[in-house]
């Protein structure tokens, strides 16, 4: 990259290299050296947006969760939204009942491996794949029972679309969780969707305030503050506190431009926001993007030959001969291609993971959660990270942005030094303690 390069140059070369147009639902995340989380500024220089020395790790991701991802335009935006999804329920963020999680991973298998074989496809099949931080020998053959008797005969784009369909009707769809504390002490997981603002404790949604409910969001060193007008002119202030000052001022940012993409109607009635109560005190911020009904207007208006899609991992099936499997060909030029860096680490399973490709259990799949020192907080985190018979929880997301293998033992640290819960028994103890 070129010193001076903006971080919209990076984002649209990777966006031309994937041939996505739908792009305004994603973005690109690093995380400092401190492991704070960033979402790449595009109107600001890429370098000096980085605190960490070349070559630079970035993750593409879902930024704006579609509100309705079967309105998607392109097949490519469907499939890149169900690989993110697939990675939320992966890593405990998409919270669901045992049978909602069941149909959701037979989505997943009959969209990777095509139709069940009894040839190719022994008993306990399913097992082998990991689509949860941990699950059952009963949830595995509903999955596979499910694989079996109901999705013969869906192509892998049929599979994602039904999968996209199922995970927009949760609750914690499109939740991207921060890590805070409430007013009396009690870890909280805060997070901003499609309809608006949420609150998580356990595993349960405490709190729900639509957008158009959100007249402000402020923020004082680490406090977060989010004022809410509901009927019967009925004013709210909730307070919350993040571990960091960075971690509260990244909270703030997302809800600014999460309230701009999804409320406003035009881009031409973002303003600027700032932090504090007095002009032009404390941090100032700009959404600078399109917002969610000028980029619908947009998709509606492509008109191309569908661009072939090449699903890493997948395995050819009767039911859809017309997959190929050949290797993807970049459209980028080569010698731009030579003139940007782009290290894609997805930490747990990187090399799975940056395939696309459900995580195959093994052994050193294992290692991977517990590793790489086996003390017993790993092993704390892994006992609880099951799918319960109801639900299971966001504090056993194993790492929101995963930068590097050893990063698990420094998320558990942290999240003990935060306060957040460590075990399904200790979040209810703390919830009947709450007022």
């Amino acid at each position: 990259l070129q010193r001076d390069a903006k971080g919209q140059y990076l984002f649209d070369l990777l966006c031309h290299h994937l041939n996505l147009l739908e792009k305004d639902y994603f973005g690109i995340r690093f995380v400092d050296p401190d492991k704070q989380r960033h979402w790449l500024e595009f109107t600001k220089s890429v370098v000096k947006q980085m605190r960490a020395q070349p070559p630079f790790t970035m993750c593409f991701r879902v930024k704006f969760y579609p509100t309705d991802p079967a309105a998607l335009k392109e097949e490519i935006t469907r499939y890149l939204v169900f690989l993110q999804i697939k990675r939320d329920l992966y890593h405990g963020r998409l919270l669901c009942k045992t049978s909602d999680a069941a149909l959701l991973a037979a989505y997943i298998l009959q969209a990777e491996i095509g139709d069940y074989d009894p040839g190719k496809h022994p008993e306990g099949y399913s097992s082998k794949f990991q689509f949860f931080p941990k699950h059952s020998e009963k949830l595995e053959r509903k999955i596979a029972e499910i694989h079996k008797s109901e999705l013969s005969g869906q192509a892998p784009a049929t599979s994602e679309l039904n999968f996209l369909r199922k995970a927009q009707t949760l609750e914690t769809y499109g939740v991207d969780p921060h890590p805070c504390k409430d007013v009396s002490g009690n870890a909280a997981f805060l997070a901003f969707t499609p309809f608006g603002f949420v609150v998580l404790q356990g595993n349960k949604r405490v709190h729900f305030i639509k957008w158009n409910e959100v007249t402000k969001m402020k923020f004082e060193g680490k406090t977060f503050y989010l004022y809410v007008s509901q009927k019967e002119e009925k004013k709210i202030v909730l307070t919350y506190f993040a571990p960091t000052p960075e971690a509260c001022k990244h909270l703030w940012k997302c809800g600014i431009e999460n309230q701009a993409f999804y409320k406003l109607e035009k881009s031409s009635q973002v303003r600027t926001v700032s932090s504090s109560n007095l002009f032009f005190k404390g941090s100032r911020f700009r959404y600078s993007g399109r917002v969610a009904k000028e980029v619908m207007e947009s998709s509606a208006k492509i008109k191309r030959e569908p661009p072939e899609i090449h699903r890493a991992g997948l395995v050819p099936s009767r039911s859809c001969p017309s997959i190929t499997h050949g290797p993807r060909l970049s459209s980028v030029p080569r010698t731009r291609r030579r003139a940007v860096h782009i290290s894609i680490m997805e930490g747990l399973e990187s090399l799975r993971d940056s395939a696309h490709s459900t995580p195959v259990r093994s052994a050193s799949h294992g290692d991977a959660f517990a590793a790489p020192g086996r003390g017993g907080r790993a092993e704390s985190s892994e006992r609880v990270s099951v799918i319960a018979d109801e639900n299971y929880s966001p504090a056993d997301s194993v790492l929101p942005t995963p930068v590097a293998e050893h990063s698990l033992e420094l998320m558990l640290l942290s999240r003990q030094a935060n306060g957040a819960p460590c075990s399904i028994e200790e979040e209810k103890e703390s919830e009947a303690g709450t007022p």
